[in-house]
């Protein structure tokens, strides 16, 4: 399409004489509407919003047009039903697997530094592992945001692939969950291979961290070292100043402290 032809098509636009599909095709050429599909994920059907800097939206609607309601009120814009790109359906489901072989893109433009700095640190948790609050507070150097960061996290446009729900509460209790509600956030962890039951049994006698005896190092439950622990060799422990005082150092792969 020459520059004339586009032009020519958003003045119909504008005029409100252009048909649905030239409106639509004119919108997503000129990046002023996203395009979307369904997804079938293990909290059910999803809606998924992309566009030339990525995806922009993830979220649960009952129907495509309360999606496109519920779309336009959060960023502004409209969005319209396509095929997903050749691959992008293959890759998200590669990513909800666990498996990060391909790179996705986010679109945040108009989220602030500070939520786009706590979105881009959810990334980094691994899946089937989980991370308090503080942590990513401490890590985006704001160790007494935690409050805000649950904040940023909540209203994170893009869940499931920015991980939140892997974000939880200091206490080891799993929190509140943005998406649909705290119980699509136990499914997903549970779907990750997270045990939930284990962990709230060590949040209800307050352990915080697991150390292991042999090597002087603790880290986070879910810490993908402690899975070769026996269970001879752990060590529980409440605090950071409690596995500090004992010899024990942080381990560095999860970085449970600074």
């Amino acid at each position: 399409m020459t520059e004339r032809q586009l032009i020519q098509e958003l003045v119909a636009l504008r005029e409100a004489q252009a048909p649905p599909s030239v409106a639509a095709g004119a919108l997503l050429r000129t990046g002023l509407a996203d395009a979307y599909f369904p997804l079938e994920t293990p909290l059910g059907r999803l809606y998924v919003a992309h566009n030339e800097h990525g995806l922009s939206a993830v979220l649960y609607a009952a129907t495509s047009n309360d999606f496109e309601r519920a779309f336009q009120a959060e960023l502004g814009r409209r969005a319209f039903p396509q095929e997903a790109p050749e691959g992008l359906e293959r890759t998200l489901r590669e990513w909800l697997s666990g498996d990060l072989r391909h790179k996705l893109r986010f679109d945040l433009r108009g989220r602030g530094a500070f939520q786009q700095a706590v979105l881009f640190k959810a990334l980094e948790i691994p899946y089937g592992q989980i991370r308090p609050y503080s942590w990513i507070a401490r890590e985006i150097g704001h160790p007494n945001a935690g409050r805000a960061v649950g904040t940023a996290l909540a209203r994170n446009p893009i869940p499931l692939f920015i991980p939140c729900h892997r974000v939880v509460r200091s206490d080891g209790y799993i929190g509140n969950y943005g998406l649909i509600g705290p119980e699509a956030k136990r499914r997903i962890l549970e779907a990750e291979g997270v045990h939930l039951g284990s962990l709230q049994a060590l949040a209800q006698r307050g352990v915080r961290y697991v150390g292991s005896d042999t090597t002087n190092i603790f880290c986070f439950p879910t810490c993908r070292y402690n899975s070769r622990l026996t269970e001879r060799h752990r060590v529980m422990f409440s605090s950071e100043a409690q596995a500090r005082a004992a010899g024990y150092r942080p381990c560095k792969v999860c970085r449970p402290a600074a």
